[in-house]
Order: C-alpha cells, then sequence, then structure tokens
C-alpha cells in the first residue's frame, strides 16, 4: 500500500511557546509540519525552528512557507511556495535537496508547477472551511482531474475531516492537508491521530 502523507499547517496565530507546545503534542502522529508564518521574520523563524529542535521534533518534518534559505540552513525537509514566491525551477537549481511544494488552485497552475519542478502540489480549498468562507469550494470533481493530469502528488486542502479523507483519496490525493481541524481541536494530538488513521485505514 503507497504511504499517504499529512501535512500539519500552522496558522500563524500562536505566540511561539504554544506552538512548540502544540507541535510537541501532534508531531508523532503527522508526516510534515508546514510552519505558515507569514508575519515571522527569517530570525523569528529560526528561533521556532530551534525550539522545536530543543522540544525534539525533528527539522526533516519541516516545511517552510515561502523561506528556501531559512529551509535551507536549517536542514528543513522542505519548502512551500506561493504565487509570489520565486519560481520552483529556481529552487530546484540552487535548493537541490529541499522538496519543494506549490499551492493551486486550477489545472492550469498545477501543471505549470509540475512543468517547472516542484515535487508536489497543495490544492484546495476542496471543501466549504470557514477560512474561506467567501469563496465556493472546488469540490472533489476537481481534485480528480488534477489528480489524473499530474505525475506528481496532489494534496488536498481545505475542510478536509477524518470523515471525509475517503472521499479525497478516492479522488486521486496522495495526502491531505490541515489546518484548523487539528490547531483548533479540544485535544489536538487525537484529531491529529483520528486524521492518521484515516489517512491509512485501506
Amino acid at each position: 500500500m503507497e504511504p499517504k502523507t499529512l501535512h500539519f499547517i500552522t496558522n500563524g496565530k500562536l505566540p511561539n511557546s504554544e506552538l512548540i507546545q502544540l507541535i510537541k503534542k501532534i508531531h508523532h502522529e503527522v508526516d510534515y509540519i508546514h510552519l505558515r508564518e507569514k508575519q515571522r521574520t527569517a530570525l523569528e523563524l529560526i528561533q521556532i525552528i530551534e525550539g522545536l529542535e530543543e522540544a525534539g521534533v525533528p527539522t526533516a518534518k519541516l516545511i517552510i512557507n515561502d523561506r528556501a534559505d531559512v529551509a535551507y540552513v536549517k536542514q528543513c525537509a522542505g519548502v512551500q511556495l506561493a504565487y509570489h514566491s520565486p519560481p520552483a525551477s529556481l529552487l530546484a537549481q540552487h535548493f537541490p535537496a529541499l522538496l519543494i511544494g506549490k499551492s493551486v488552485h486550477s489545472l492550469e497552475e498545477a501543471t505549470f508547477a509540475e512543468k517547472e519542478g516542484a515535487d508536489f502540489v497543495l490544492f484546495g480549498h476542496i471543501f466549504s472551511t470557514q477560512s474561506k468562507g467567501d469563496q465556493s469550494p472546488r469540490g472533489s470533481h476537481a481534485l480528480e482531474k488534477i489528480a489524473k493530469n499530474l505525475s506528481i502528488p496532489v494534496v488536498a486542502i481545505g475542510g478536509v475531516s477524518a470523515a471525509n479523507t475517503q472521499e479525497v483519496l478516492d479522488s486521486g490525493a496522495k495526502g491531505i492537508a490541515v489546518m484548523s481541524g487539528i490547531a483548533d481541536a479540544e485535544d489536538p494530538q487525537m484529531s491529529a491521530k483520528a486524521y492518521s488513521s484515516a489517512l491509512n485505514e485501506r
């Protein structure tokens, strides 16, 4: 059985100490942790990463949003690129050891990301979610179309729950990305375990 990956995305709302404690509790249950801390400086990100290292969280699980320099110097797993980020092709050339993810919202963006050298794409939002309340979800049919047209893994994000994980996998996703479903849960560790079980139950 091909393993499916569980990505936890930070929300940029927690102070360092709380963020580190949250990740410490859940990191055994997830495959990758995306530090999506848009307001943080490079130095602040490095301080968070060093705090995570002290807490026993391996940097090999960390993916840093938009900052390949930080990911490289701290020997993290990779970098997650947005529309405003440097081209994936440029980063692949200069940081060959890093996994390169790209956030996409259409088939056109996804195929371009693959052509540029991205190792995986993050596609969404799939289902309705509070953070995207003013935008219509793209749905599992759009996910299926993208998954069928790409040879790199597609990771689904947006409103994914343990209950609808199977639908996402049936649509061709190779993983799921979760933010509030874990971070805002009453018991984040138990929630992460539920996602992990749903992802790997078949």
